[in-house]
């Protein structure tokens, strides 16, 4: 199930973000938001190729659940971050459905 995780994070355009359990629907069930989390983290200690981008996804509040090398890549990317440290998701959310 990593796989089709990381299939539906390459899809994510740089400058936008989608939430762990927007991954989660487009994955399809018995995929969950906790399960994509967890590809993610598997990041970490595994090279994938091609990239994954992992920093593209956040949670259903627009916060990072990594820290601040998460929002140091996004806002790379052109993505802004308000004074709570939460993404517009209605400006820059992946509008895939």
């Amino acid at each position: 199930m990593y796989e089709m995780i990381y299939d539906v994070v390459r899809r994510i355009p740089v400058g936008r973000v989608a939430t762990y359990g927007q991954v989660a629907y487009l994955v399809g069930a018995p995929c969950t938001p906790r399960q994509a989390g967890w590809a993610l983290a598997a990041l970490r200690t595994h090279v994938v190729e091609p990239p994954v981008p992992w920093q593209r996804v956040v949670n259903a509040k627009g916060e990072s659940s990594v820290g601040r090398a998460q929002v140091v890549l996004l806002e790379q990317e052109g993505i802004h971050f308000n004074e709570q440290g939460q993404i517009d998701l209605k400006h820059f959310g992946w509008d895939e459905f």
